[in-house]
């Protein structure tokens, strides 16, 4: 079975040389992975003291960042090296000020992986959440190098646990420990025969957390919002817009609506700022505007959500109308305001928990948006009292990265 993985690893690496002629995305994947020993040889000395870190995208290394920011400072005189699968996570944090080094992890041939260890040759290395790649595991295994997971979930639909995944269980064996994000996970990995298990929580809830100690001011936010009840509208797809297009253009004038859509190219901004009839402004051509005029502002830019759900009286995020689903519903959340989502959420262990304890609330359809915007407008009781669950979903499962740094020193 071995066999067949490394050959279908190697047919993967000649065909995405063909599909990236004709996709700029997995040209940046294939591109990227050009200079990577290169780079590593000319940064990394036989002498300098490495710990590494593997993130799959960007999600999972939001997830890791509390780990590898606790590890740095414990460990000063190493150099950390950040490593991403996808082109997605990388090109938007290759400019990081954590990692000492942060390249594409190359595919996972023996060969790559043997070249990639003695370049690095890591004293620690960090897995965040999932990507269990076979040759790199083997390679670690044999230079017995202590190696973690970091919030890992276990899933009865995952290879581990197939009758034919053998050669898959066989490389859990190199993990020192699994650091788990719930009890479902650790009964799961515990029945395949692996005891060195922890259930340490999801280390996104001490990522947000901290979201609170940082200057979330936006001058230009509080012009706009001008002391109204401000909906912000984070990661949202034409589906979700669809329906908050309707609701926005009939809604009272005294409330404010910020939009950040998920995907800001020009033709869907256009497309979602026509299907809008309330006086709206686009981020790239605020200069020179009244903010406090207009009612709806449109994001065309990255990075600045999370300091604007800071300001938001109701959240909406997007994804719950397509798949895989809804995006981060954790940030707004440790700001203390109300969550409202599409169907899609049985995918995120967050979102279940977080629907279950009534903080985050379901809508199928615009009528049900409609009805519970207007209350959560009306009522300021039902307001705070569903805020006040998702603060304290945030502060009640904080905590991982400590569980995690004090078990590995």
């Amino acid at each position: 079975m071995l066999f067949l993985y490394n050959l279908v690893v190697l047919l993967a690496a000649f065909f995405l040389k063909i599909v990236a002629l004709f996709s700029s995305k997995i040209k940046l994947f294939v591109d990227g992975r050009k200079n990577v020993f290169s780079n590593l040889e000319e940064k990394i000395k036989l002498e300098d003291k490495t710990i590494w870190f593997h993130s799959a995208s960007l999600g999972e290394y939001e997830q890791g960042l509390p780990v590898i920011e606790k590890i740095k400072e414990k460990y000063p005189s190493h150099k950390i090296i950040v490593t991403f699968f996808s082109p997605s996570g990388y090109e938007v944090r290759k400019n990081n000020n954590v990692a000492d080094i942060t390249i594409y992890l190359p595919l996972d041939t023996k060969g790559n992986a043997k070249r990639f260890l003695k370049l690095v040759h890591p004293e620690m290395v960090f897995f965040i959440k999932y990507e269990f790649w076979l040759n790199y595991l083997e390679e670690l295994k044999k230079q017995k190098t202590p190696v973690y997971l970091v919030s890992g979930i276990f899933r009865n639909g995952q290879m581990f646990f197939k009758w034919y995944g053998g050669f898959y269980r066989k490389a859990l064996k190199t993990f020192t420990y699994f650091f788990v994000q719930n009890e479902d996970s650790k009964t799961k990995i515990e029945s395949i025969g692996f005891h060195n298990v922890i259930v340490s929580g999801d280390t996104r809830f001490d990522r947000v957390n901290a979201i609170l100690d940082r200057d979330n001011s936006l001058d230009f936010i509080e012009t706009f919002k001008n002391n109204q009840p401000l909906i912000v509208i984070g990661s949202s797809w034409p589906k979700d817009e669809a329906l908050l297009a309707e609701y926005i253009n009939q809604a009272s004038s005294t409330v404010k609506f910020i939009i950040a859509p998920h995907n800001i190219k020009t033709e869907q901004i256009e497309n979602l700022k026509n299907a809008i009839t309330k006086k709206t402004v686009i981020f790239s051509e605020k200069e020179n505007k009244i903010l406090a005029d207009y009612n709806v502002f449109i994001i065309d830019t990255v990075g600045l959500l999370t300091k604007i759900y800071s300001y938001g009286t109701i959240a909406y995020v997007g994804g719950g109308f397509g798949n895989p689903g809804i995006h981060n519903i954790l940030e707004p959340a440790t700001f203390g305001i109300p969550i409202v989502i599409g169907p899609n959420y049985s995918k995120f262990a967050e979102a279940i928990e977080l629907v279950n304890l009534g903080g985050c609330i379901v809508i199928s359809n615009k009528e049900e948006l409609k009805q519970m915007f207007d209350r959560f407008l009306s009522d300021k009781g039902f307001l705070n009292e569903k805020g006040e669950i998702c603060k304290s979903y945030i502060q009640n499962n904080k905590g991982a990265t400590d569980t995690i740094i004090t078990t590995i020193s």
